[in-house]
């Protein structure tokens, strides 16, 4: 069975990274699997690129497309034209797309016109907010693709309300499975606190790089001003720099000089992130899969959006839904404060049940092989609905489900 993994981003090579692992397992038992990487080139800096693949141990990318940065159609389009040229070259039996970047899209649609089967890492996630390009990614990959693996039960929810539930099976989030696998392995090999001069809860996170943010001027001027506030009143804030929100802050900023407590760094790989975000006093993102992780490693969240994807998270009472309003963001640092200095703040083991058990690779490349068998040989009742049978025996209570569901609007 040959499977074609398309990736392009620095979250995609995280999740990339468990996938493989269980491929390779797979093969140590029975050799079933030749798995091609193709690496789009979206982020192609060594800090956001190369250093993932060398921290994660994932294998060379087979093909290296090499398309950078441009426009979302530029962009988009040039990876449509390489994936499908490599996908005419090898036919895989399917494709995997992770995530909701234009590689997601661009695979994903580059595999469909050509009816090769797209499975969808990360699938049903819903913002409910089309300006962003990513929501826009994510609803027409899930409806362009044929294997729908959905990390939370509030994802699986979002699918059934689109009338996709036969496609989707629940596998747990597999950042969950990188976290757990590397966590250990980053506070061994990472210095990056000692190289930064950090103090275990001594300090704050803050990364921003959605176009959202950083496309519009006043909102990421109130950003910066509000950090500037909160590195003097509370803490010093660490902020490793996308180089598309660099460039736009040399730009807001070439006469004004940063605050000291404000401290811009390169972008740094996941190793040290992890380090960084677990040892942290709290961490205010734009991010995604920040959230995520910081949920995980039980570092207080603040979101700088007005919606998250990830509503698990803010049920759980881990994030802190704050938009881009400077008050409101420093209301909810001052809120964290409060909750520090009383009770504290801890992960419920039942919230981290919505992620799975850290299975989740394991119960993608389940259901990628059984999609792949039951297309191949079809009849019989299918291995893939037995995966499903097994995936959903393992879901978090309804009264859970329905709670994440509620809050996700």
């Amino acid at each position: 069975m040959k499977i074609v993994s398309v990736v392009g981003a620095r979250p995609q090579f995280v999740k990339l990274a468990p996938l493989s692992q269980a491929f390779h397992s797979r093969n140590g038992r029975d050799g079933s699997i030749e798995h091609v990487i193709v690496h789009t080139g979206q982020h192609y800096d060594s800090d956001m690129s190369a250093v993932f693949f060398k921290d994660l141990e994932i294998p060379e990318a087979t093909y290296h497309l090499g398309i950078g940065s441009g426009t979302h159609g530029y962009q988009t389009g040039r990876m449509l034209e390489g994936i499908e040229r490599v996908l005419a070259e090898t036919r895989p039996d399917i494709v995997v797309v992770y995530g909701d970047t234009n590689s997601t899209v661009a695979g994903s649609l580059a595999a469909a016109k050509l009816h090769i089967p797209v499975a969808h890492v990360e699938a049903g996630l819903r913002s409910f907010n089309r300006r962003m390009p990513e929501e826009i990614n994510r609803v027409l990959t899930d409806h362009a693709a044929d294997l729908l693996l959905a990390p939370t039960p509030s994802a699986m929810d979002n699918l059934r309300k689109e009338g996709l539930e036969s496609r989707a099976v629940w596998t747990g989030d597999i950042m969950f499975d990188a976290l757990l696998m590397w966590r250990a392995v980053a506070e061994r090999r990472s210095r990056v606190l000692g190289r930064l001069g950090l103090s275990p809860r001594g300090y704050g996170v803050v990364t921003v790089h959605r176009a959202e943010n950083t496309d519009d001027r006043e909102k990421l001027e109130a950003l910066l001003a509000v950090f500037t506030d909160i590195s003097r009143q509370w803490f010093p804030l660490i902020f490793p720099v996308h180089p598309r929100t660099a460039k736009v802050i040399r730009e807001l900023t070439a006469d004004v000089p940063m605050p000291a407590g404000l401290r811009m760094i390169e972008p740094i790989g996941y190793m040290d992130m992890l380090q960084l975000v677990r040892n942290a006093r709290m961490v205010l993102t734009d991010s995604g899969g920040l959230q995520k992780e910081a949920f995980f490693l039980e570092c207080p969240c603040i979101t700088l959006r007005e919606e998250t994807e990830w509503v698990e998270t803010v049920v759980a009472g881990g994030n802190i839904i704050a938009g881009t309003d400077p008050k409101r963001v420093k209301e909810a640092v001052a809120s964290w404060e409060e909750r520090l200095a009383g009770t504290g703040y801890c992960v419920e083991t039942d919230a981290l049940a919505a992620f799975g058990g850290g299975r989740s690779a394991e119960q993608i490349c389940d259901a990628l092989c059984a999609y792949v068998s039951e297309v191949t040989y079809g009849g019989r009742e299918s291995n893939l609905e037995r995966t499903r049978q097994k995936s959903d025996q393992c879901l978090p209570t309804e009264a859970v489900a329905e709670d994440c569901a509620d809050k996700d609007g």
